[in-house]
């Protein structure tokens, strides 16, 4: 009997020293790999990296990691007022193969979401004009409400526009209608020009692309997916 709690002992201590180095080993790679996507992606803030199941080092041995998750906050706009600065951007990261001591990090598959404030996009709109929530129209598109004074023009405006994704990396807005006023004087194309817009999200790990949005009152949720997801490269 007292060689047996003498083994139990043992085993308990094992295993406890393997539960702490599995975690201490976690936290150093989520530290790595979080300091490398900020590079990959110049980034103004690092990133938080979670590396999930248990035990990682098992994981480790094998290289290729099950799931990752990042999350990332205030991403700077890169080009003026032709980008987006984004909100928060998370996504899961499904696969991971790490590489180089976390140097690199390419995930099979991915999916998350990037959040774009109303304020923001006040701010990558053309001057005078501002962007607030419209809700969703009748028949389910997106919407936000424009309200300003059209650059060149010095018509003072209220429309509503439709939001849509714009390819890979970019979301769009086109008004639905444009005052009568404006298009009885031949004004609609000079009005479009201005009002109508593609504005592009940087920073974003390549292999990413958007796929859908939504509104709310606080601002557009961009959904986004991809496969060969590069985290750190």
């Amino acid at each position: 009997m007292r060689v047996w709690r003498i083994v139990l002992v043992v085993v308990v201590i094992l295993g406890g020293l393997f539960v702490a180095a599995d975690r201490i080993a976690v936290s150093v790679a989520q530290n790595k790999a979080a300091e490398r996507a900020q590079a990959t992606e110049g980034l103004d803030h690092k990133p938080s990296v979670s590396i999930k199941g248990f035990p990682f080092l098992t994981q480790a041995a094998s290289g290729k990691l099950d799931d990752v998750t990042v999350k990332a906050k205030d991403i700077a706009a890169n080009g003026g007022g032709e980008t987006l600065r984004i909100a928060t951007f998370n996504a899961d990261l499904h696969g991971v193969k790490f590489s180089d001591s976390y140097r690199t990090a390419v995930a099979d598959s991915a999916d998350g979401a990037a959040f774009i404030t109303y304020a923001d996009l006040s701010k990558a709109a053309p001057p005078g004009v501002s962007v607030s929530s419209a809700g969703t129209s009748a028949d389910g598109k997106a919407m936000v409400k424009l309200t300003g004074t059209i650059p060149g023009i010095g018509v003072k405006i209220s429309v509503l526009s439709q939001v849509t994704v714009r390819g890979a990396d970019s979301i769009g807005l086109h008004a639905e209608n444009l005052p009568k006023e404006l298009t009885a004087l031949g004004l609609e194309d000079d009005v479009r020009q201005e009002i109508d817009f593609v504005r592009q999200l940087t920073h974003l790990p390549s292999g990413i692309s958007l796929t859908s949005l939504t509104t709310s009152p606080e601002g557009i949720s961009v959904a986004a997916g991809g496969k060969h997801v590069v985290l750190a490269g």
